[in-house]
């Protein structure tokens, strides 16, 4: 049964109805138009835009190319996003209403509506509305804090033998004031105040929007106390909290096995490795191939002649580089003779281009002319254009005979054909009955540790099944899903081609742009800007329309085979947790992971329950991959994505979070992508400690009874009348509370997040205030057995008064 979240309702009811109004079955009906018999063209009729009417981007279903070719022909405005399938073919247009219409009267079907005016209009005041709401919040801490400063974090914690303190802190001035702040150490308890020195934090400003200061040093020794006096005087004092302390009992149990990596992985020993482990383990563990084929580890031969962008000539061929394009041949041959005309001829997969002479035996064909004899003469071996849009006007140098080339120097062992993705299904109870986890690696083809991560977990979690006690819970109650190479294409191209490619392997380049073999090296989608949610398509920073970008988003969201694949394991209604594998920086991270610009507005936070959660998951599952060798993923790079890293649109946890609402991290494994092999097998086994945690949050997770405790904490406030107010949780909950007196529900006030990586808020209140207010856990279960939609009255209460003494 899948996991209900009963303090996400609300969030979820609107995402299932939007899902309701936007997702009709779909039929592809073949459209039947006066005078466009198949094989013929439509006429543009109809298709007018009237100067008073708002264009929205819909879906419109299609039976095959056909359909499509006589679509464009109808003079719709198409915005580039076509996908195919087996059996029909989804075209994304811009129209007005009276353009649907008329499409309509021509048989065509319309499918979803992906953009609304509405839409474009909210996301404007959206903008608006955030950016103020930014500068307000850091405007009103000064006023209503007794202080200017406040530190938010001070953490201590071990890397080696190196001992640090991270501290995080905001000023009220900080918006508009550049200065750093100093930060005054004690050398322990009891100890006075700056005798361990002092450290500098720097202002942390993202899109023009101040959100606090962070640093971290080096110390001689464990602090206890930090202080923090403001430029304007404000003085604040906090203290240091252990970041990721080891726990003395291990989890891991005598006899259990570990180190099964001994070399980097391509995507083809990856897929061999986890079919061996199936086959050895078929009561625990099958082989899932995901429904989508990539593109495959193939290109086109291609040649690019000439040495200016005027005279060259880019020739492809139409095969395969390995189904017989290699073995095309272009020769650009002089005459040495006056007053030739410019011929091709083809003798096999040879191709001779005689180039025209003038009166005086000089070459004079230029880059266009010869393009287009090749095509003529040549078009069932090749296709040949001008180099990357120019006109051509140059003359064409002759040649010697030269090989067109697919450019891959993979062994023939490596498939060329479109390549299927497959993932290992790991547990007891295969059936969807049991909670699911998913984790993925390689969405980035040149990081060769995160796939190793996978497979080392995997290893672990079914060669310690029948001995180990902890792993047997874990495989008798979790559905696993372990993808080690989500891009196989880019992957075997980052192994064998060059090094650093980042993408996968598919050229979307048009033939007008790079589409030639100069830029091989610069083809391909980022597989994780190209995902559905928050993405490049819908306004948010970090990604790119350029196909040569390393950000590339594609053509158009989940455009990719390689992220259609990620979205049907997520869809899998048990999959409650997500673990995305790449390298390197030591992050450790979840949404939001994209905003727009200017005014950074992040996709919607998680709420401070929400959030609370994943810092608490996220440390113990840190401590698990402190364990190996004391190494620290550190404060500053834990947290949401857009907090500690940058934007990146179109990501695939933000996918997960807000599709599927899957409780989905990110590991940035290392400091490297192919580091040297012995720091890459401690990267291995540190990960994989990190990775088999993660299974027991979810195990945790899933076997929670626990019922959250909660109460409220006061305070003298500087107005007469009224004090601060702040709730308190025994775990990471949702507080619901209402100060009119009536009962608390699902529907009351949700207790929030004072700021950007803060605790819940503090309000002020009337002394009197009667509060009332229940707390939910992430398992949903409720403080006290309180039933928020029935009739009981086991909420939690209690009356605004000032604390005594």
């Amino acid at each position: 049964m899948p996991i209900f979240h009963p303090w996400r309702r609300r969030r979820a009811t609107i995402v299932v109805a939007a899902a309701l109004l936007m997702s009709s079955p779909v039929v592809v009906v073949t459209p039947v138009a006066a005078g466009a018999p198949n094989g013929t063209q439509e006429t543009e009729i109809g298709l007018t835009r009237l100067p008073d009417e708002e264009a929205s981007v819909v879906e419109i279903l299609l039976a095959d190319t056909a359909e499509l070719d006589r679509l464009v022909a109808t003079g719709v405005d198409l915005d580039h996003q076509v996908s195919r399938s087996s059996d029909h073919i989804v075209a994304q247009a811009v129209v007005t209403p009276s353009e649907v219409n008329a499409l309509k009267e021509l048989g065509y079907r319309i499918g979803n509506v992906l953009f609304t005016p509405a839409d474009a209009h909210a996301r404007l005041k959206e903008r608006e509305e955030t950016i103020a709401r930014h500068r307000a919040e850091n405007a009103a801490f000064g006023v209503q804090a007794d202080s200017d400063v406040k530190i938010i974090r001070a953490d201590y914690y071990t890397t080696g033998t190196t001992q640090v303190l991270s501290v995080e802190a905001k000023w009220a001035n900080g918006q508009a004031q550049p200065e750093g702040l100093t930060v005054l150490r004690d050398s322990g308890p009891g100890t006075e105040m700056g005798s361990g020195g002092s450290q500098n934090i720097s202002r942390f400003v993202d899109a023009d929007v101040y959100l606090y200061h962070r640093g971290a040093a080096t110390v001689s020794a464990r602090p206890d106390y930090i202080k923090i006096t403001s430029p304007t005087g404000g003085v604040a004092t906090a203290k240091v909290k252990e970041w990721l302390p080891v726990p003395p009992d291990d989890p891991e149990g005598p006899g259990y096995q570990k180190d099964f990596v001994t070399s980097y992985l391509t995507p083809s020993e990856l897929y061999s490795r986890i079919h061996q482990l199936a086959a050895e383990f078929p009561d625990l563990a099958e082989i899932v191939q995901l429904p989508y084929l990539t593109n495959g580890y193939r290109r086109k031969a291609q040649a690019v002649l000439g040495a200016a962008s005027a005279n060259r000539v880019a020739i492809d061929s139409l095969a395969w580089g390995h189904e017989g394009g290699n073995g095309i041949a272009v020769t650009m041959a002089d005459p040495a003779a006056a007053d030739q005309p410019l011929s091709v001829t083809v003798a096999g997969t040879d191709i001779t281009v005689t180039l025209a002479t003038d009166a005086a035996g000089v070459v004079t064909s230029t880059a266009a002319q010869v393009a287009a004899a090749l095509n003529a003469q040549a078009g069932t071996l090749i296709r040949a254009y001008t180099f990357r849009g120019n006109a051509g006007a140059g003359v064409v140098a002759p040649a010697a005979r030269t090989m067109l080339s697919d450019g891959l120097h993979a062994p023939a062992s490596v498939s060329r054909e479109p390549q299927p993705v497959y993932a290992i299904r790991i547990g007891k109870h295969r059936d969807g009955s049991k909670p699911g986890v998913m984790a993925y690696a390689q969405e980035h083809a040149r990081e060769w540790v995160p796939p190793l991560v996978a497979v080392e977990t995997t290893e672990r979690l079914l060669r310690n099944y029948s001995h180990d006690g902890h792993t047997k819970q874990l495989l008798d109650n979790l559905d696993i899903w372990i993808a080690p190479s989500i891009n196989p294409d880019g992957g075997h191209y980052a192994f064998y081609d060059f090094n650093s490619q980042r993408k996968n392997m598919t050229n979307h380049c048009p033939l007008t742009g790079a589409a030639d073999g100069l830029a091989r090296n610069a083809w391909g989608v980022d597989n994780n800007r190209n995902y559905s949610e928050y993405s490049m398509f819908d306004g948010y920073f970090g990604a790119s329309a350029s196909c040569t970008s390393e950000i590339f988003a594609g053509p158009g969201e989940m455009s990719e085979p390689e992220d259609r694949n990620l979205d049907w394991l997520a869809a899998r209604p048990n999959i409650t947790f997500s673990m995305n594998l790449h390298s390197s920086g030591n992050y450790f991270m979840w949404s939001p992971g994209s905003y727009s610009v200017p005014g950074r507005i992040t996709a919607p936070r998680p709420t401070l329950a929400e959030e609370s959660f994943f810092w608490g998951a996220s440390t113990q599952i840190l401590t698990a991959i402190k364990r190996h060798r004391n190494m620290a993923v550190t404060p500053a790079r834990t947290g949401p994505i857009s907090d500690v890293l940058y934007s990146a649109a179109g990501n695939s946890g933000d996918l997960l979070w807000y599709k599927y609402r899957i409780f989905a991290w990110n590991f940035e494994v290392g400091t490297s992508f192919q580091p040297v092999w012995a720091e890459a097998h401690d990267e291995t086994m540190e990960f994989a400690n990190g990775l088999v945690e993660l299974m027991r949050v979810a195990h945790n997770f899933a076997t929670d009874r626990q019922r959250p405790a909660s109460g409220v904490s006061m305070a003298p406030s500087s107005t007469p009348g009224m004090a601060s107010v702040w709730f308190r949780v025994s775990e990471p909950s949702a507080i619901f509370y209402t100060l009119d007196g009536s009962r608390p529900t699902y529907s009351s006030t949700l207790y929030a997040s004072a700021g950007v990586r803060e605790g819940g808020e503090t309000f002020t209140l009337p002394l009197g205030t009667t509060i009332q207010w229940f707390a939910v856990d992430a398992a949903g279960n409720v403080e006290n057995g309180y039933q928020p939609d029935g009739n009981g009255n086991n909420f939690r209460r209690s009356r605004v008064v000032l604390p005594r003494g």
